[in-house]
């Protein structure tokens, strides 16, 4: 589980990008983020693994406060949490197999992982990760030879390889073309079924975070005004969200 207590953020120049948030995500739950560019997205799902430290409050995770958390206990903690990013973060001039493995490092001596000496489980680990999205025959090309889509297939696998209980996305699909986006988000939802791995997503395409996530918490000014299944979600909740009446085309791309 992951519990917001009062969660307060503010940035230098008193830029409050969550104000007071309390919230509460399950185990196995699919949760799409949404709101206007600002509003506290991104730092919503960042404060989650610490990659932006919060300025009060507490954030609980399987009942450890991680605000807490400093060195070799934070960086234990994040080894369970998936990051997947909208520009996939792949080290572009090796293979596809070598990116996943990365995701073992963690877990290696200093002088194994300089040398890339990965263990024959770590291999059979990164293969069925990329089997798991689709791409098991990517394996061996070099990830500059890859559609965007794929690229963000390999950063899910290359998750998938840290044995997460949890995966933080930030606008995956973001940079996709939709038919792309499909793909990726169904892969998402496999990931999230199939192992019971809670999935936070920071999304902009209203539609694609329906579709997709069970629940929808919408942010506007650092503060959760919508929070409920994604079915659930009304034009009036939209307009409370972006702060305006929307449009069909407007709500397919909302950044």
């Amino acid at each position: 589980m992951i519990e917001f207590k009062n969660v307060v953020k503010t940035y230098p120049g008193n830029v409050k990008a969550l104000q007071g948030v309390s919230c509460q995500i399950q185990q196995g739950e699919f949760v799409a983020i949404i709101g206007l560019s600002g509003a506290g997205k991104s730092t919503f799902i960042r404060c989650i693994n610490q990659m932006h430290t919060i300025t009060s409050g507490e954030i609980i995770v399987n009942d450890e406060n991680v605000t807490a958390l400093k060195g070799n206990d934070l960086r234990h903690f994040r080894r369970k949490i998936g990051m997947v990013f909208q520009s996939f973060n792949l080290v572009k001039r090796t293979t596809v197999i070598k990116n996943v493995l990365t995701a073992r490092v963690a877990d290696m001596s200093l002088w194994k992982s300089l040398l890339g000496l990965y263990t024959k489980e770590d291999k059979i680990l990164a293969l069925t990760a990329l089997d798991n999205v689709g791409i098991l025959d990517k394996a061996y090309l070099r990830a500059d030879t890859l559609s965007g889509g794929q690229a963000q297939r390999v950063a899910l696998a290359r998750c998938l390889a840290q044995k997460p209980d949890i995966i933080l996305a930030d606008e995956p699909v973001a940079s996709l073309d939709p038919l792309t986006s499909q793909q990726v988000m169904e892969d998402f939802v496999k990931i999230n079924k199939e192992f019971n791995i809670t999935v936070v997503a920071n999304m902009h395409h209203v539609d694609i975070a329906q579709k997709y996530a069970q629940r929808i918490i919408g942010i506007k000014a650092g503060k959760i005004v919508f929070d409920g299944p994604s079915q659930s979600l009304t034009n009036d909740d939209l307009t409370n969200i972006y702060g305006r009446s929307l449009q069909h085309d407007e709500i397919k791309g909302l950044e």
